[in-house]
């Protein structure tokens, strides 16, 4: 009988190890299901609009509430064709963050933001027929921007495929249609996948038509569900912060301001500047974006232009300094700062708070002139003003009776341009034609009409 040689013998021994070390390995590397003996609380948060502030606020409080709930597991449930990248990119955060498995349902759309938001959650479900991609930034008419924000977006996709363990290549190429992947994608197409697609490229864990059969192929058979409901403040609250509402906002509050210096004393327009002021910071105030002093810098501003219209000659300093406080108190409610720490916030979101607050001033300018000039010459206006001129010889018995057209007086209060002035021993309400009066100035009467004496300079 022939000896085993003992080098044989050392290495089958070694062979052996190594195959029960890959054994080990492979069963090691198994995951086991932590709903399998237990009942699952599934809280379900559902992003079926466009992504904006509305959803991101509804999103931190629906997170906030699932941790006070202790629940096993978020589902986000999801039909969006995208929206912007700001609040995009805080939700994708807030995934990733989070300490309880988020899953996500695309029922029917994930294009865009709504991809980016997708591919940050633990798995992905869609139901057949569903799409993921296209997450090419654009404006709002649909042009696609510039490399440097492309840049950004591509960036964001790779990371967060990379931080779930998927392909970061095809996550590109949702963006860049410059990249090409064999069997894949072809150059110069933006990717989109279907259900089936997204399944073979491991961008779907699986594919169902509801909620119920989404749990059963998590392998959770045993769950209750728990929803979101948004309050009617949650609601309102989020429709005041849309950016299209703050322009709205904007405009009324400058048109406010505009039409108010035309009308000496307080009247409607500042009742509106004032209440769209309210509906403006309030609801930033409580989504934590205005800060205390950044609504007192705004109301800075308002003093100082107001003094500089009613009580300093002219126009300067203190007015500049005014539009200058309250625009930037515009634009600083619009940002996530804390006080003059600009860290957390991107360049993205400081370039949409710059051209909402300037395209709404430009614009409540604009019509705010417009409707002026066609609310003054009206047949409604001249019901509600009286526009006959006195002639010179008529008598105009205001107050004492007489005849004031042509006489000389000074100015008992400042004309700017209201006032009042001092006219034989009598005080008239008085209107500066032109300029501003200071008190004591000598004064001529040229005529008078809506029950003022219209005066300039002598």
């Amino acid at each position: 009988m022939k000896k085993t040689s003992p080098l044989l013998f050392l290495f089958i021994l070694a062979a052996f190890s190594s195959f029960a070390d890959s054994l080990t390995i492979k069963t090691d590397s198994i995951k086991p299901n932590p709903f399998a003996s237990k009942e699952a609380n599934v809280y379900v948060f559902d992003v079926k609009e466009e992504i904006g502030p509305s959803v991101w606020r509804k999103m931190e409080k629906a997170f906030a509430l699932a941790e006070e709930l202790k629940v096993d597991l978020i589902l986000l449930h999801m039909n969006t064709y995208g929206g912007a990248v700001v609040q995009a990119d805080s939700m994708r955060t807030k995934i990733l963050h989070s300490q309880i498995p988020v899953y996500v349902f695309i029922d029917n759309n994930a294009a865009s933001a709504g991809a980016l938001i997708a591919i940050s959650c633990d798995s992905i479900y869609m139901r057949s027929g569903a799409n993921i991609g296209a997450a090419t930034v654009v404006n709002q008419t649909g042009e696609v921007l510039p490399d440097k924000y492309q840049s950004y977006m591509r960036s964001t996709m790779r990371s967060t495929a990379e931080a779930k363990g998927r392909n970061p290549n095809i996550a590109e190429a949702m963006v860049d249609p410059s990249i090409y992947i064999e069997g894949i994608i072809d150059s110069g197409k933006v990717l989109t996948f279907t259900a089936k697609e997204a399944m073979q490229h491991g961008f779907c864990e699986g594919m169902g038509e509801n909620i119920d059969e989404v749990l059963k192929l998590a392998k959770i058979a045993n769950y209750k569900i728990t929803r979101f409901e948004p309050t009617t403040m949650d609601n309102i609250i989020g429709w005041l912060i849309n950016p299209a509402i703050s322009g709205i906002l904007i405009m009324i509050i400058i048109g406010g301001i505009y039409f108010e210096l035309q009308t000496p004393g307080i009247g409607f327009p500042s009742i509106a500047a004032i209440v769209a002021a309210l509906l403006y910071f309030a609801p930033l105030y409580l989504e934590g974006l205005a800060a205390n002093w950044e609504i007192l810098v705004f109301f800075v501003g308002l003093i100082l232009l107001a003094i500089e219209i009613f009580a300093i000659p002219g126009f300067g300093v203190t007015g500049i300094s005014g539009i200058i406080l309250i625009v930037s108190s515009l634009i600083l409610s619009l940002v996530g700062n804390i006080g003059f720490d600009f860290n957390p916030v991107s360049a993205a979101n400081i370039t949409e708070a710059v051209l909402i607050v300037f395209s709404s001033l430009l614009i409540g300018m604009v019509l705010s002139i417009i409707l002026g000039f066609k609310f003054l010459n009206s047949n409604f206006f001249s019901r509600l003003a009286l526009n006959t001129v006195q002639e010179g010889n008529a008598a105009v018995d205001v107050v004492a009776g007489k005849n004031l057209i042509g006489k000389t007086g000074t100015a008992f209060t400042d004309l700017r341009p209201a006032g009042k002035i001092l006219l034989d021993g009598e005080v008239y309400d008085a209107t500066a034609l032109t300029g501003y009066i200071i008190k004591g100035e000598t004064v001529k009467v040229l005529k008078f009409e809506t029950s003022q004496v219209v005066v300039v300079k002598a």
